[in-house]
């Protein structure tokens, strides 16, 4: 925890400053007017020919630099309370876990405009027009419950809720909300993507139209995050709506977490500090002695094996809140022997004509965005390749551009094919683009709407769709996991999910379990009021286990199934895993580093630790920048996060050519 050394005679106090650096180190400056009450407080300090803005965690009478190499900060900053040791505790335990410096993980977690130098200034923001409240609806039986499961005055639990999509979770949120704020406290919300937060900000707000909710996310504007941020950490605010940063938010009253589709993969960061948002929530509830909520139709396997073993409280909802909503039923279309036409069988053409003669809205999901994964010359065998990662740059038909979805470089489409001249080059493969335009042509007289990355990039356009779909403006929705999972719309009683094959046979060792978990919520879309819902899946393996579980909605099924495989192959959640990778313009280098990492002698003192051989990523080539990656792992948490940091040192003391970056991430998900 933060130290709060005695200042001795008159000596001049030394500050120990965070800085957002990757190092692994913390920096001292001279300060006259400083004292331990000053701990927590930002200081603007000089840095090199520069200056910083940095966070004090200590104030000590002495340094272990000379006094005489020691520059004076230039002024500490008193706009603010200090941060509070509750904080700095967060930020040490997700320093120490995830192997990161300290004053990374705590610059990160404060507004951009709190770190400036010269920070602009900034005007006051217009008062926010006081939405229309809405009652609470009648509890079903199943959420009453799981309410009086969860007793918030009873200190730190840990609970999961399963439930069905459309059985109310939200609800079950929103009543633990309104109990932790009758009792003074304030209630923090996370959800995995900026998209969901409009919907469910709306909904919050107008059920508590007197207690401050701000939102807090990356698509805010800078004053706007800054203006929230203040109101939370002030205790004005006493909801907070977020992504995953938001759990490192200071709040002084904070008396409930609340976790929504917990198992999404948005939770865990993927560069810079490389933390789970949920783990990091679990610890924060620990630390505060005060309950959180883990809620999911499609809980994450290690949760799930949390709730299985005790560790976590498990509550269910097993059916949908509204009684006259039933799930859908869900029907395996085997395209083995079937003609399709962009990829879209007869049976699901048949079942489109049929909403819209009923005048009903039908989903189409594919969860590829742009035109066509790839260009190709059939002549001499060119592929839109991309020239700086390993993969094939995609055809975005709409703005006759080739894009690459991992680093964003794009080009125009040739005319011609760039090897051989060939003029007569195809598009192979199909997105949501063009998808679109063949459902255009198939069905002229419906209202069609594609919903993906590329239509919609802000949230008034986001708020524009979803106003068009609740109006019964679309008649046929072609969409991307964006609308697979939080929506809720009435008229919508037809799903139809292509290209989901590939998955199913991945290197990737998760990719069943995120393939299930993405048909089970875009499936949940449809049927949620009283009309009735159907769900049909193409597939050439119609005899998979997980199309089996997805027909009965059996989420336990699959998941004792994949726990089974899961233990007998010594994966997670029966092993713990940390990776250190490398990135260099030559692959040689990074696997070179990779090796000597392999073989420092601290290893051996590790006997409950091993490390496997280094391998390229599966992307190996991102950004021009070639990638390796090293496996530790053990069945041992305790030994693997007592191995991390004497192999982290142990890695600092080696020689790297100058272009190399390594990092370690601890419980990762990509490899």
């Amino acid at each position: 925890m933060v130290k709060m050394a005695a200042l001795a005679g008159k000596s001049m106090p030394v500050l120990r400053v965070a800085l957002d650096l990757p190092l692994h180190r913390l920096f001292d400056y001279l300060a006259e007017d400083a004292s331990a009450v000053d701990i927590g407080l930002r200081v603007r300090v000089p840095f090199g020919r520069g200056e910083k803005v940095g966070v004090i965690v200590e104030v000590a009478d002495a340094s272990d630099w000379p006094v005489d190499q020691l520059k004076p900060a230039l002024e500490i900053l008193r706009d603010l309370p200090p941060l509070p040791p509750d904080f700095f505790g967060l930020c040490e335990f997700a320093s120490t876990y995830y192997q990161a410096p300290l004053g990374e993980v705590v610059l990160q977690a404060l507004p951009v405009g709190l770190k400036r130098v010269d920070p602009p200034q900034r005007r006051n923001a217009r008062a926010a027009k006081k939405p229309v409240g809405i009652e609470a609806p009648a509890l079903t039986e199943e959420q009453a419950n799981a309410l009086s499961a969860i007793n918030p005055a009873a200190g730190f639990s840990v609970n999961l809720l399963h439930g069905v999509t459309g059985s109310g979770k939200t609800e079950v949120y929103l009543r633990l909300v309104e109990q932790a704020l009758a009792a003074g406290r304030q209630a923090l919300l996370l959800v995995p993507e900026i998209n969901l937060t409009p919907q469910l900000e709306d909904r919050v707000r107008a059920r508590f139209t007197e207690a401050g909710v701000v939102s807090l996310h990356s698509e805010l504007a800078e004053a706007a995050r800054e203006r929230n941020w203040r109101a939370a950490f002030a205790g004005e605010a006493s909801i907070v709506l977020g992504t995953r940063l938001s759990i490192f938010t200071p709040l002084p009253r904070l008396g409930l977490i609340v976790i929504d589709e917990e198992h999404d993969p948005s939770f865990k960061q993927q560069d810079g500090m490389r933390y789970s948002a949920r783990d990091v929530g679990v610890f924060r509830a620990h630390q505060l002695e005060i309950p959180i909520l883990l809620g999911s139709a499609t809980p994450s396997l290690e949760s799930w094996s949390n709730a299985l073993s005790g560790r976590y409280g498990l509550l269910r909802l097993n059916q949908r809140a509204n009684p006259e909503a039933k799930l859908p039923a869900v029907h395996i279309i085997d395209t083995r022997r079937k003609k399709l036409q962009e990829g879209v069988s007869e049976p699901l053409i048949a079942a489109i004509k049929e909403r819209l003669a009923r005048g009903e809205q039908s989903l189409v999901f594919l969860n590829r965005r742009g035109y066509a994964p790839v260009l190709a010359c059939p002549a001499c065998g060119w592929i839109s390749r991309c020239t700086r990662c390993a993969a094939n740059m995609v055809l975005h038909l709409a703005d006759r551009r080739l894009r690459c979805h991992h680093c964003g470089c794009e080009h125009r489409v040739p005319k011609a094919c760039p090897t051989c001249g060939n003029q007569d080059i195809h598009p192979f493969g199909r997105g949501t683009q063009r998808l679109e335009g063949w459902i255009k042509e198939q069905f002229p007289e419906a209202r069609v709407l594609r919903v993906d990355r590329d239509s919609v990039k802000s949230r008034k356009q986001w708020e524009a769709m979803l106003e068009l779909i609740h109006g019964g403006e679309a008649d046929i929705l072609v969409g991307t996991q964006m609308l697979a999972k939080g929506h809720d719309f009435p008229k919508l009683t037809l799903v139809g999910a292509l290209g989901a094959d590939a998955a199913l046979y991945a290197a990737d060792w998760r990719a069943p379990e995120r393939l299930f978990g993405q048909l089970m919520q875009v499936a949940g879309r449809a049927g949620r009021a009283e009309l009735k819902g159907e769900v049909l899946i193409q597939t050439e393996y119609p005899d998979h286990p997980l199309f089996a579980a997805l027909v009965e909605h059996d989420y336990p099924g699959f998941a004792a199934q994949q726990l089974k495989e899961r233990e007998q192959a010594g994966f997670p959640p029966y092993a713990f895993q940390a990776v250190l990778r490398a990135e260099a313009p030559e692959m040689a280098d990074a696997i070179a580093f990779l090796g000597a990492a392999a073989s420092l002698p601290v290893i051996a003192e590790h006997d409950k630790v091993m490390i496997y051989d280094p391998v390229p990523m599966r992307l190996a080539r991102l950004a021009s920048l070639e990638r390796g990656q090293l496996l530790a792992e053990s069945y041992s948490r305790p030994a693997l996060q007592q191995f991390l940091p004497r192999w982290r040192e142990s890695i600092e003391g080696l020689k790297a050519p100058s272009r190399l970056r390594w990092h370690i991430e601890v419980d990762p998900l990509e490899f």
